[in-house]
């Protein structure tokens, strides 16, 4: 089978189908987010002028770049030095839309390898209390390496299932749940190979299960983002309208970043009408990937 022919049973809910199918094939171009907790944007930049690195700030990010298509970001003194962090365009956007304040207590609950647990720090500036969880001990390695190489000093790493959290309290929840993958084509075909109705299925029951538990662990008025990197209505719509019991959506939005709708129909199936409020990032509208956010204010 043709990897592309997994996106055909989105065929009716993704606008300018064949575009969307076309850009697949296209190389996804590096991009770096500036971390302010060690050098200010002026002085970065600079340094990335003097160096001849091609870049472009992003519109509605100016802390993330998109560089060049020959740049190798990952081999550069400003990467070793934590300066920048190598992280999709679109992988930025969950800590945005997540809010993080300086002083608060903050969990990212599957949090390897770091970048967006970075990002969260960077906006709490150091201050206040920022859980990283990660279940994988292999993946804890890169989630420890990130962190101190970007110099976060309000971190503390642990190592639960998420489904069985320890009780504790926090103003904000991070859950990047794991998925099938389908945004990350444009790195990868072969992903598309492995995912499908049946995987998406398969990976529900342990998202609601995660987004529950991070909803339980915010105290009433509390946010909750929860994303994914695909396309797949079984694992983004349909886990967040088993959750409305306990939340309430709230509507987002990122100037100059383009985005569609959420579902409130897939497959037979009817969702609540406020998934509307939900926002789908599609690779042909951005240039980037595709990833899935929501928005959910703790009743």
């Amino acid at each position: 089978m043709d990897s592309l022919e997994a996106l055909e049973r989105y065929k009716d809910i993704v606008p300018d189908f064949g575009v969307f199918v076309k850009v697949q094939s296209s190389p996804l171009h590096a991009s770096v987010r500036i971390n302010t907790l060690k050098i200010g944007r002026p002085r970065l930049l600079l340094r990335l002028d003097k160096a001849g690195v091609k870049y472009r700030a992003l519109e509605w990010y100016p802390l993330g770049l998109r560089l060049g298509p020959s740049e190798r970001p990952g081999k550069t003194a400003e990467h070793a030095l934590g300066y920048i962090h190598v992280q999709e365009v679109l992988s930025m956007v969950p800590p945005l839309i997540l809010d993080p304040k300086p002083g608060e207590a903050i969990l990212d609950m599957c949090s390897s390898p770091g970048s967006k647990t970075s990002q969260i720090a960077q906006a709490m500036e150091n201050r206040g209390l920022l859980v990283a969880n990660e279940p994988s001990t292999i993946r804890l390695k890169p989630l420890r390496f990130n962190c101190e190489r970007l110099g976060i000093t309000n971190v503390a790493v642990t190592r639960y299932d998420g489904q069985s959290f320890p009780d504790y309290t926090f103003d904000r929840v991070l859950v990047d749940v794991p998925c099938s993958s389908e945004g990350t084509a444009r790195k990868d075909l072969k992903v598309l190979l492995r995912s499908g109705r049946k995987r998406s299925l398969n990976l529900q029951s342990l998202q609601v299960r995660l987004l529950k538990r991070a909803l339980m662990l915010t105290h009433p008025g509390g946010t909750v983002v929860y994303s994914t990197c695909t396309y797949a209505p079984e694992e983004n719509e349909a886990v967040v309208n088993e959750v409305l019991d306990l939340a309430r959506l709230e509507k987002f939005s990122l100037l100059g970043l383009q985005s569609s709708q959420g579902l409130t129909e897939w497959n037979g199936e009817t969702y609540s009408k406020d998934l509307k409020l939900c926002a789908r990032y599609y690779p042909h509208q951005n240039d980037t990937g595709g990833f899935f956010v929501a928005k959910l204010i703790r009743l």
